[in-house]
C-alpha cells in the first residue's frame, strides 16, 4: 500500500494558496486566523488577502502559506470545513 504522503503532486515545502469564504463579519476572519495559527508555527496575518462581495455580505480570504506536508494541509482543511463560520474552503 502506498504512503498517502507520497500520493501528491506537490513537493514540500511549497507555497500554497488556501481560499476561504464566509459571511463578512469580524468573527469569520478571526476564526480563520485562529485555525491557521493552530497549524502554522509562524503564521503571519499579512499573508491574508481579503475581498468582499459587491454588497459586502460575504468575504473571500486567500491565505498563502508555506505548506510543509499533505498531512498539514489535510488538517487545515478539516478544521476550516468544521467551522460554522466557513461556507467553503478550497
Amino acid at each position: 500500500m502506498k504512503d498517502p504522503e507520497q500520493e501528491t503532486l506537490f513537493e514540500f515545502p511549497c507555497q500554497f494558496p488556501i481560499k476561504v469564504m464566509g459571511k463578512a463579519i469580524d468573527e469569520f476572519e478571526q476564526e480563520v486566523i485562529e485555525i491557521m495559527q493552530r497549524h502554522i508555527v509562524e503564521f503571519e496575518e499579512t499573508s491574508i488577502k481579503r475581498r468582499d462581495s459587491a454588497k459586502n455580505n460575504y468575504a473571500a480570504l486567500t491565505i498563502t502559506i508555506t505548506a510543509t506536508s499533505r498531512k498539514q494541509l489535510d488538517a487545515i482543511y478539516m478544521d476550516l470545513t468544521a467551522s460554522e463560520l466557513v461556507i467553503m474552503a478550497i
